[in-house]
């Protein structure tokens, strides 16, 4: 009895060539894994291969993980339990632990999300607390000063500073016109003529949230 061989090769060149991979050694770079493993592939033996060596792949190619096994695995491996051949096939076992992956992640996706939330309100607890009867006094008297409702903002400013949002100037500051970092309100200045700071800008790590507003100085007479 003569045994069919399989080559899912083509296959394998199509995804390579969608992600500019030039060779399977390039690919194996690419990923980490070894030539061996990338044979397998060709000879429909994906399930023969790891989680953490399918995701690799998966994420290279640009391919989710279900279509990448379903792609590379022979009709025989493809049965469902209770059908005739193999009753557990490991491609169905690759699916069950793929789902198990992604299941978790997704627990611990949720988990530091909430951890993150917990952390920031115990920061701005004292805030949380005290706001809404400052915000109520200033509604019942329009002459409370102002200034003595700034220190309730510290705990803001301790919260961004602890996810590193600096901000770009304070309001008032005359700086050298920065296009990068400064947004003209009214006409353009030149790059380097000093400029008023009117709104704040915001800087979160080397990513820009926000520029400053500012405007020309206007030279005294």
């Amino acid at each position: 009895m003569t045994t069919h061989r399989v080559d899912y090769s083509p296959q394998l060149k199509q995804l390579m060539q969608q992600a500019d991979l030039a060779s399977y050694r390039a690919l194996g770079e690419q990923t980490g894994v070894s030539q061996w493993a990338i044979n397998l592939i060709r000879q429909g033996q994906i399930h023969r291969l790891r989680l953490e060596l399918l995701l690799a792949l998966s994420r290279t190619l640009q391919i989710p993980l279900p279509d990448l096994i379903e792609l590379f695995s022979p009709p025989q491996d493809k049965l469902l339990p209770g059908s005739s051949g193999n009753p557990e096939p490991n491609v169905n076992a690759l699916r069950r632990e793929y789902e198990r992956l992604q299941q978790r992640l997704a627990q611990q996706e949720d988990d530091l999300r909430q951890q993150l939330q917990r952390d920031a309100i115990a920061m701005i607890e004292s805030w949380l607390l005290q706001w809404p009867t400052a915000a109520h006094a200033v509604q019942q008297n329009g002459n409370l000063p102002a200034s003595r409702l700034l220190p309730l903002t510290q705990p803001l400013q301790a919260l961004l500073q602890s996810w590193n949002v600096v901000p770009i100037g304070t309001v008032g500051e005359e700086v050298a016109f920065d296009p990068q970092m400064h947004q003209p309100m009214g006409a353009s200045p030149e790059p380097g003529q000093r400029v008023r700071i009117r709104y704040v800008g915001y800087l979160h790590g080397d990513r820009l949230l926000h520029r400053a507003k500012v405007s020309p100085v206007t030279p005294s007479a």
